[in-house]
């Protein structure tokens, strides 16, 4: 029996305030990027969260180390985590904000598409993969575009990153780690991604922390404090006491608070069409994620 709830008012606000703090999380990614090498700042985010995550599991006496076979890929799912951020942090060099947030918010629909081919069960109907096909239609569109400051490398960054947080998902459903705490799937996540991005970023010869400036120290706090941290937890929290299918619909505003937050907060000046392309992605992130009718 499923005891989970519909969503009522205060479940709806959260949503909307988590999916604001998401949209957020770009610009300050590009602001902590002029101070701190960005794979580093990615490790760096991982590290503090993961430090967080376990103090809030010890503190409420959660089961972390118990033998439920969820080892390997939960190492599996930290590497493909590591390395959406990767893309995600070296990205935002090369784009603006919100063309990253209309990239990487494509993920949902190259999840529907992996479930469909590797969860039973998990088949899509034909608003779903209309939905696929009307955000792939906006993703052209905004490649296509050439008048909002992005780059090809910058913007196929953050397909990449779509498509490694896509994979995550799938891995998380397909496999032993569906059966685990959300809490242990987090700190999975956080631990395999700072011991894989701290040594890739010694490799790619960054220079780590280069300028502790005060806007540099509070987007970096931001990041690992209130979105890598805060906001997982709010979100799995939510997961465990109302139905998905209801929570998931809200993802369609975290790309239209990115484009937002870039054009207030970072003098992004998106052109017609690429709005065009960002309105077709959010409609077919809609569709994806709509509840099927009973």
């Amino acid at each position: 029996m499923n005891s989970r709830i519909a969503p009522g008012p205060a479940a709806f606000a959260l949503m909307v305030l988590l999916c604001a703090i998401w949209g957020l999380q770009q610009i300050a990614i590009k602001i902590a990027n002029a101070g701190i090498s960005p794979v580093f700042q990615a490790g760096l985010r991982s590290a503090i969260a993961a430090v967080l995550v376990l103090g809030w599991a010890r503190w409420r006496g959660l089961p972390l180390f118990a033998r439920d076979a969820s080892l390997k890929p939960g190492l599996l799912a930290g590497l493909l985590f590591g390395l959406e951020f990767v893309f995600i942090f070296l990205g935002v060099e090369h784009t603006t904000v919100s063309r990253m947030v209309v990239f990487l918010y494509t993920a949902p629909c190259f999840t529907v598409l992996g479930l469909h081919f590797f969860v039973p069960g998990e088949r899509m109907g034909w608003r779903q993969g209309s939905g696929v096909l009307l955000a792939f239609a906006g993703l052209v569109t905004a490649f296509a575009d050439k008048a909002s400051g992005g780059t090809l490398q910058g913007d196929a960054f953050g397909v990449l990153a779509a498509l490694f947080w896509a994979a995550t998902t799938v891995l998380i459903r397909a496999t032993g780690l569906a059966k685990v705490t959300a809490t242990k799937v987090l700190l999975y996540q956080l631990v395999v991604s700072a011991a894989v991005l701290f040594p890739l970023s010694w490799l790619l010869d960054e220079r780590g922390v280069t300028v502790l400036s005060a806007p540099t120290f509070w987007a970096m706090a931001y990041q690992a404090v209130i979105v890598a941290f805060a906001s997982y937890l709010a979100w799995f929290w939510l997961l465990t006491r109302y139905l998905a299918g209801r929570l998931l619909v809200f993802s369609f505003l975290t790309p239209l608070f990115g484009v937002l937050f870039g054009m207030l907060l970072m003098g992004d000046r998106p052109s017609v069409h690429f709005f065009v392309a960002a309105a077709m992605v959010v409609s077919g992130i809609v569709l994806v994620n709509l509840p099927a009718r009973k």
